[in-house]
């Protein structure tokens, strides 16, 4: 509805909101033909290079392209299907947070297992967190390669958002963490030489994690890092605004200049409250950059300082800034100059101890935030490693699946409810108490995942 005012045409909040929704619809449309086209193309080309490479025979090569058209029209056929939380059967909850759980779902008609992200709008939308859920849609459609947990669906209903990524049967690195006091310097060589190239992956992409904590380095069936949470994490929990600790940031160093508890005791407290901070809407800043806290704004070089706390982690049994609560540890992370220090209980290589200090350091001198993924490389503590072929070498620590719905690497949760409530097909805006279009585009089917034929074993 138009009014005029002077002269001018003014339009009402309910036109102004059905023209932006409109202009959104169409801008997707489009934006998604041509990407379509540019997938379509790209995956032609690799299709072309690969028999050139295999040296096939020109009757070996039109059988290809047959069936590779073939896959092509079946996946325009199965993009056109709506996908719904019924196309799925609920094995297990294998994680929650606050806003939302992970369970380990099977697609009912191929049989594959899949871990499925369950996350409530109306909580998104209050907590003014719809860019961080599309941010991490998008960089997991976007980061399709081998160091990034793979997605494959992502669709929605009235109440929730879904993705449907990958099951990775090895756990995380924090359940890791807690099963082993500590790490050796080998297997931690390991850990952290795979992390920093999964992180230097997303960084050529053009995305900052923010958010890199062992609760997001998964464990493929090989024992093999992968990393999750993009976007989502980050400004989720309380923990990671500048505001929760608004009153905190006026600490003194001398706050700092002892510690009666000793490098046990600090073990004992931190994995009693480990967990629980994991699930929590507080959550834990251990891992976070003091420059993400504060206003001045940081670059990629914070995912450097994250993996220098989680190596101190993996060799001490603590993260270095760890204390009896979130607040005490944002004001360490902040005075970290004064509160950086290594335990003489616990000895570790001077080789370890520089890099942990070269990542937890000033931005300007931080290791990788100039040189990059090389000048971490060039570091002696990586003396040995095979960067080129880590990831198809054994893992330090090897993972024992049973079968493709093992969770024994997971925590369980007995009480949840496995039924997903389905929203009412009806559901309005309006009834919902938030306009819905905000997440306009969510929807997302990878070309494997719909083409991939062949049925897992099924849950009997």
């Amino acid at each position: 509805m138009a009014t005029t005012d002077g002269g001018q045409i003014r339009f009402s909040g309910h036109t102004l909101d059905k023209a932006t929704k409109a202009k959104v619809h169409l801008e997707n449309y489009y934006s998604n033909l041509i990407s379509q086209h540019l997938e379509r193309k790209s995956r032609h080309e690799r299709l072309e290079e690969s028999m050139k490479e295999e040296g096939l025979s020109e009757q070996q090569k039109q059988e290809k392209r047959n069936q590779h058209a073939m896959k092509e029209t079946e996946f325009l056929r199965l993009k056109r299907s709506r996908l719904g939380v019924e196309d799925f059967e609920p094995l297990k909850v294998i994680g929650r947070g606050a806003f939302g759980e992970v369970r380990l779902v099977q697609k009912k008609d191929t049989g594959h297992v899949y871990a499925m992200k369950i996350l409530r709008k109306a909580d998104m939308v209050e907590r003014e967190q719809v860019a961080h859920v599309r941010a991490e849609r998008d960089v997991l459609v976007e980061a399709d390669h081998q160091w990034v947990v793979k997605m494959y669906y992502s669709f929605q209903d009235a109440i929730n958002l879904y993705l449907i990524m990958e099951f990775l049967p090895g756990g995380d690195m924090m359940t890791l963490l807690m099963k082993k006091d500590t790490l050796s310097e080998e297997v931690t060589q390991f850990y952290v030489a795979e992390t920093a190239l999964a992180i230097n992956s997303i960084h050529k992409l053009g995305f900052i994690h923010r958010d890199i904590k062992p609760d997001n380095l998964l464990l493929d069936a090989r024992g093999h890092i992968k990393l999750s949470d993009f976007g989502l994490c980050t400004g989720l929990k309380k923990s990671h605004r500048t505001e929760f600790y608004r009153d905190l940031s006026q600490a003194k160093p001398s706050d700092f200049t002892s510690n009666p508890m000793d490098s046990k005791r600090r073990a004992e407290s931190w994995k009693k409250n480990r967990r629980q901070l994991a699930y929590s809407t507080v959550g834990t800043p251990d891992y976070i950059a003091p420059e993400v806290f504060v206003k001045t704004g940081y670059s990629n070089a914070c995912d450097w300082w994250s993996l220098g706390v989680i190596m101190y982690e993996m060799l001490i049994g603590y993260p270095p800034f760890c204390s009896e609560t979130p607040q005490e540890t944002y004001r360490k992370v902040i005075n970290w100059k004064e509160t950086l220090v290594f335990p003489p209980e616990v000895p570790i290589s001077n080789e370890a101890k520089d890099l942990i200090q070269g990542f937890c350091s000033e931005v300007d001198l931080r290791i990788g935030s100039v040189g990059g993924i090389k000048e971490i490389q060039q570091h002696t503590f990586f003396r040995g490693v095979d960067w080129e072929h880590i990831r198809e070498r054994p893992a330090a620590i090897p993972v024992e699946v049973k079968s493709i719905d093992d969770t024994s690497n997971f925590d369980e949760f007995p009480d949840v409810d496995l039924k997903i409530p389905a929203a009412p097909p009806t559901t309005t805006d309006e009834q919902s108490g938030y306009k819905d279009w905000v997440f306009i585009n969510y929807t997302f089917k990878r070309f494997e995942g719909l083409t991939q034929r062949g049925k897992g074993t099924k849950k009997s």
